[in-house]
């Protein structure tokens, strides 16, 4: 922590089941520089080397870190590139075109929760060689994604998870203050009410009634928090009956898209969006915190209406106040 201006926090749980600390992967999206300029700031940020490289895409390996992905966000030109149905130069010239339209993005490994600083000097090369984040376009979209390993895969820690998120997810929008475009958009919709009653009010849910429950409302990638990696991980079968999607990659984490990227403002980096996707973390760890807002958030539902948003976000900042973590 010492080695960066910016403080990460700690969750309360930093090791995974087997005792190894936990890691967190991070996905930038971002426009302004083109693949070849965004993959040449990761290696001088970083001091990797690039181990393959096609127009849509490159792998840089770091020291230490491990396999850094730099590419085009635009599934047609990654397949394009990977059979190799153009000429170089002509893909070349498609993947620079098509970063003024689609974002470039970054996809680190899993890292160790306590060396996230690391990555502190990955953003600072990005924006200085003018990489531009969610507010510089009406039209962008662009965000971070959070893919934090779950401390235990276990249907008990991931009913705490998703009670403290559907409690916290209208604070979450307010505190990331997320953009009024990616808000319109679909890929980060919050979870529907009547999903949100059905996860508050269960009691002790086995892990199959769990992920049901959870397709039954959201068979999409589009959610602020998507379970559907996690998902993959313990039920693949289960999850591909319903949602039939290539991009989704199985994995113990949970994948949190809801931060803006600010990467063009000097003072923002990836500390912003851990430390806010850290609240959720510590509102599962506390049981007794966990139910009585549970027991509140039920006696203030009314029918066909739900749970007022604005006193339910003010509810949640008197809590952070009286916990100690605001």
């Amino acid at each position: 922590m010492g080695h960066s201006q910016h403080r990460y926090r700690t969750p309360p749980r930093i090791n995974n089941a087997d005792g190894k600390l936990r890691t967190v992967g991070f996905e930038l999206e971002f426009a302004g520089l083109t693949l070849d300029e965004a993959s040449a700031a990761v290696r001088q940020a970083l001091h990797g080397e690039v181990s393959t490289a096609t127009a849509a895409e490159q792998k840089i390996t770091v020291e230490g870190l491990g396999e850094f992905g730099v590419e085009v966000d635009w599934d047609f030109l990654k397949r394009l590139a990977q059979q190799h149905q153009a000429r170089h130069y002509e893909l070349s010239l498609l993947s620079d075109t098509a970063s003024l339209l689609v974002p470039v993005e970054v996809v680190c490994p899993p890292i160790e929760i306590t060396a996230l600083w690391r990555l502190d000097q990955l953003v600072t090369k990005l924006r200085q060689a003018g990489a531009k984040g969610t507010d510089n376009s009406l039209l962008a979209a662009y965000g971070v994604h959070v893919n934090a390993e779950i401390p235990e895969l276990s249907a008990q820690v991931i009913d705490a998870f998703l009670k403290a998120f559907c409690l916290l997810q209208w604070w979450l929008v307010k505190t990331h203050k997320v953009n009024l475009t990616r808000r319109i958009t679909p890929y980060v919709d919050l979870y529907p009410d009547r999903y949100l009653r059905q996860v508050i009010s269960a009691r002790e849910p086995a892990l199959a009634q769990i992920i049901d429950d959870y397709l039954d409302h959201n068979p999409t990638r589009n959610r602020a928090l998507d379970m559907l990696p996690l998902f993959s991980e313990l039920d693949a079968e289960r999850v591909t009956a319903t949602v039939e999607d290539l991009r989704i990659k199985a994995r113990p984490t949970f994948h949190y898209r809801l931060p803006n990227c600010l990467i063009d403002e000097s003072d923002w980096s990836l500390a912003e969006s851990w430390n806010t996707w850290c609240i959720v973390e510590e509102l599962a760890a506390r049981p007794e915190d966990l139910a009585c807002l549970c027991d509140e958030f039920l006696l203030h539902w009314r029918p066909a209406f739900g749970v007022e948003e604005a006193a339910w976000i003010n509810r949640i900042d008197q809590w952070l106040s009286e916990s100690g973590l605001a």
